[in-house]
C-alpha cells in the first residue's frame, strides 16, 4: 500500500449508507474518508436494541451469542459477553502462509463495514465507527493467506483482521509490520471492544472473497480494454485489413459482447489504411479477436453482476429483523456466487493472456510479421530484442493455465460435517487476483513489442487513435537498441496501457 500519513485523506468520502462500488474498494488501499450517516446509525441502533430484546428472552436461541460455534452449536457458550468474544476468535487463529496484500485486507474490511451497516447483524454502532476511523489511516491488519474455505464466511482471515483491530497479533502502519497494539497507537486508533455478537458478525461473512474478486475484476477489465487497444495497434502497425471488424459481419454473429468490442475497436482503428501486403485472411489471433474479446466481455458482465450483488448484500448469520421481531438462522455467509464468478474470471484471464502472448509471437516472427527482423532485434545476432520478453510471456501463460483449474468444484467436507459442502470461493478469488497481475504483464509485454516493432521497421500507425497510443508508449520507453534488461519496461508499459499501477 502507498505510504501516506495518518489522516491524510484526499479522495471523496465513501458513505456506508450508499451502494458500495468496486472503485471504492480500489481507493480503500490508501487513507479514505468513510461516513457513518445518521440513517446508518439509526439502523444499527434499532438492530442492536432488537438483539438485546432477543437475548433477554431465555426461550429464543441465538447462534454464537448463547451457543458454541460451528459443529459445537449444541453446547452453551460463555456467559460473559467479553469472554464470548474471545471464545469466538481464539480458536480461529489457525491461518498460515504469507500475509495477504494490503489492498485486499482493507477492501475486505470496507465490504464488512458495509454489510454490518445495513443493520441486520445486531452489532453495536461503535464497531462500525471504529472501522470507519481505521480507513482514515494507513493501518492494515496482518492476515495470513491460507485457512478459509469461504463457507461460513472467511472465518480465519477475518478473525486475524478483527484481532489486529483489538490490538492483538500483528499489523502494518505506513507499510511497516509490527505488533498490532503499536500500529494502533501510531495510527491514533482505539482498540475495538467487542461482545460475542460483534465478534461473530465481523468474521461470519465472505468479505475477503468478495474483495479479492472485485479487485481482480477491476484489473482484468483494465487489461481487457488494453488488449483491445493493443490488437488495434498490431493491426495498424502490420498494415492489416480491419475488415474482420465489419459491423455486418459482427452483427450476424449475434453476441452482444462481440458487437460492443468490435464497435470500440472500429473507433480505435478509424482512419487506418491497409498496406495490401498481408494475406487475405489474418491468423485467428487477429481475425477472431472480436469474437474472443467479445466472449470475454459477456463473461465479465456476469462477474460484474455477482460482485455488485455481493457488495450490496449481507453475508452473516444469524440476521435480525427488528420490524418483524425476527431472528433468522441460515447460510448467507456461503460464498458460492463469488466462487463461480472468480473461476470464470480466471478462465477469462487465461484466454486473454493466451491471445496477448500469441499476438506477441506473431509480431516477433519474421515469417508472419511482414518482414520485420526476428525477435524485433535492431541487429539480429548482435542483439536479441524481445527474445527474453517472449520467453517470459510463455512462462506467464503457463502459470495462468496451471492456476485456472476451477476451485468451486473442489468441495471437501469439514467441521464434523457441519460444513459438508464448501465453495472454496476464497481460493478462487485469491487465484483470480494473482493471475490478473500476470495478465497485466502480458499486456505490457505486447505493448513493448509494438513500440519496438515501429523502431525496427514497422510502419507508423495511420489511425489517429493507434498513433496516440504508440506515442504514449514511445514517450516513456526507449527503443531496445542496444539490448538491456526489460523487466521494468514491461511493468511501465503495463501501467501505461491498463491505466493501473499494482
Amino acid at each position: 500500500m502507498t505510504a501516506t500519513a495518518p489522516g491524510t485523506v484526499t479522495d471523496t468520502p465513501v458513505d456506508l449508507g450508499a451502494p458500495l462500488l468496486v472503485d471504492d474498494l480500489r481507493r480503500a488501499s490508501a487513507p479514505l474518508h468513510v461516513l457513518v450517516s445518521p440513517a446508518v446509525r439509526d439502523r444499527l441502533d434499532r438492530g442492536r436494541a432488537h438483539l438485546r430484546t432477543v437475548l433477554a428472552d431465555d426461550d429464543r436461541p441465538v447462534y454464537g451469542a448463547k451457543t458454541g460455534f460451528g459443529a459445537l452449536v449444541g453446547f452453551a457458550g460463555r456467559e460473559d459477553e467479553a469472554d464470548q468474544c474471545d471464545n469466538t476468535l481464539a480458536h480461529l487463529g489457525a491461518g498460515q502462509g504469507p500475509d495477504l496484500p494490503a489492498d485486499i485486507v482493507r477492501a475486505a474490511l470496507l465490504v464488512r463495514a458495509r454489510s454490518l451497516s445495513q443493520g441486520v447483524s445486531g452489532v453495536s454502532a461503535s464497531v462500525v465507527d471504529d472501522l470507519a476511523a481505521m480507513f482514515a489511516t494507513t493501518f492494515v491488519p496482518a492476515v495470513p493467506r491460507y485457512g478459509s474455505v469461504g463457507a461460513s464466511g472467511d472465518l480465519i482471515p477475518l478473525a486475524y483482521a478483527t484481532q489486529a483491530l483489538r490490538g492483538r497479533g500483528h499489523a502494518y502502519f505506513d507499510g511497516d509490520r509490527m505488533p498490532a497494539s503499536e500500529a494502533l497507537r501510531l495510527a491514533g486508533l482505539t482498540p475495538l471492544t467487542l461482545d460475542g455478537r460483534d465478534a461473530l458478525a465481523l468474521v461470519n461473512g465472505t468479505s475477503v472473497t468478495t474483495a479479492a474478486t472485485a479487485l481482480a475484476l477491476d484489473s482484468v477489465r483494465a487489461s481487457h480494454r488494453a488488449v483491445q487497444d493493443l490488437t488495434c495497434l498490431l493491426v495498424d502497425v502490420l498494415g492489416a485489413d480491419p475488415g474482420f471488424l465489419d459491423p455486418h459481419l459482427i452483427s450476424a454473429y449475434g453476441h452482444q459482447g462481440a458487437i460492443t468490442v468490435a464497435g470500440r475497436m472500429r473507433d480505435t482503428l478509424a482512419g487506418t489504411t491497409p498496406t495490401g501486403d498481408r494475406a487475405l485472411q489474418e491468423p485467428y489471433s487477429i481475425r477472431c479477436s472480436p469474437q474472443l474479446l467479445g466472449a470475454a466481455e459477456d463473461a465479465l458482465r456476469y462477474v460484474d453482476g455477482i460482485v455488485a450483488a455481493d457488495l450490496g448484500g449481507v453475508s452473516d448469520n444469524p440476521l435480525f429483523f427488528p420490524d418483524e421481531d425476527l431472528v433468522v438462522h441460515g447460510g448467507n455467509f456461503f460464498g458460492q456466487p463469488a466462487a463461480f464468478a472468480a473461476d470464470v474470471l480466471a478462465m477469462v484471464t487465461a484466454s486473454l493472456g493466451n491471445l496477448a502472448e500469441r499476438q506477441l509471437d506473431l509480431l516477433v516472427d519474421p515469417v508472419r510479421n511482414t518482414g520485420l527482423p526476428p525477435m524485433l532485434a535492431a541487429g539480429p545476432g548482435l542483439q536479441h530484442g524481445l527474445q527474453g520478453v517472449q520467453l517470459a510471456t510463455t512462462a506467464f501463460v503457463a502459470e495462468i493455465r496451471r492456476a485456472a483449474l476451477p476451485a468451486s468444484t473442489q468441495s471437501l467436507p469439514t467441521n464434523l460435517h457441519n460444513q459438508d459442502v464448501v465453495p472454496f470461493g476464497t481460493q478462487a478469488a485469491l487465484r483470480a487476483y494473482d493471475v490478473a497481475e500476470l495478465l497485466r504483464l502480458l499486456c505490457g509485454s505486447l505493448a513493448l513489442g509494438l513500440r519496438q516493432a515501429v523502431h525496427v521497421g514497422g510502419r507508423r500507425p495511420t489511425a489517429p487513435g493507434c498513433a496516440a497510443l504508440l506515442d504514449t508508449l514511445a514517450a516513456a520507453i526507449h527503443p531496445v537498441d542496444p539490448d538491456r534488461p526489460l523487466d521494468a519496461d514491461v511493468r511501465l508499459a503495463a501501467d501505461l496501457v491498463t491505466g493501473t499501477r499494482c
